[in-house]
């Protein structure tokens, strides 16, 4: 099956490299039209030309997660096109936060990752909604971490972060489920993108040892999951978590 989404218009934050990417391709080869969003101009430019010469139909807008006038001028962008029929609230700050006891954490590093990756996913969601109101079927998938399932160590402020986006699903989906949105959250484990490059050696052990499905995880293992969330499958399902992480923590 091709065509799950075909006629959709599904935005992607954090959409110029890795998982976000990803999910851009994928829901691309199912016929929609994708957003890609992202801070990185120049990868977001090289990543909409990618899909376009693969024929799909992309367009990128930059965003910057931790400016409100930034989000606020990207959906000015996006919403000239009118309806929103899914968003993938997939960006985060993630790199170089690990490795600090919680009793080593500054104050600046802690309020920067709670800014990009909580009040970055509300005012996204905020701004997307008007325009997700008018697809009738609206859908929001929100990338979680199964970090805040099993207390990852020396992560606390991204652990923290991504349990408030777990927390920001379910009061979503209760919120929006008059407007006929459905909120969900993906809890992907450690998946092998340029961005946990940085993950020490033994970490990356730890969950390829501790899965179920024992082995390393890669983007593809997670896209599935968020198509059939954006898909009319799913009309009836919100307020959901889903780990996606060969079974290394159970939900």
């Amino acid at each position: 099956m091709r065509d799950l989404l075909v006629g959709k218009r599904i935005v992607i934050t954090g959409a110029a490299r890795g998982l976000g990417f990803s999910f851009a391709q994928a829901a691309a080869q199912q016929g929609a039209h994708v957003v890609l969003c992202d801070i990185l101009e120049q990868r977001l430019q090289e990543s909409v030309e990618t899909l376009r010469n693969q024929g799909f139909d992309a367009q990128g807008v930059q965003l910057d997660l931790a400016s409100p006038d930034s989000i606020a001028h990207a959906f000015d962008i996006i919403g000239q096109q009118g309806v929103i029929d899914g968003l993938i609230n997939n960006a985060a700050l993630a790199t170089g936060v690990g490795g600090k006891l919680l009793d080593e954490y500054d104050i600046a590093l802690w309020d920067n990752v709670m800014t990009v990756n909580v009040r970055g996913t509300w005012l996204v969601t905020k701004a997307a909604l008007p325009f997700l109101k008018l697809s009738g079927h609206g859908k929001i998938v929100n990338i979680a971490s199964d970090t805040a399932l099993w207390g990852a160590p020396k992560l606390m402020a991204y652990v923290a972060s991504k349990g408030a986006i777990i927390s920001m699903t379910r009061s979503m989906a209760r919120e929006l489920g008059t407007h006929r949105i459905c909120v969900n959250a993906i809890a992907p484990g450690l998946t092998k993108v340029e961005a946990t490059e940085y993950v020490p050696a033994e970490r990356h052990q730890l969950y390829e040892n501790g899965r179920a499905l024992q082995g390393e995880q890669i983007p593809e293992d997670v896209t599935g999951t968020a198509l059939y969330l954006l898909s009319p499958m799913a009309n009836f399902v919100t307020g959901q978590l889903i780990p996606v992480n060969g079974g290394f923590v159970f939900n």
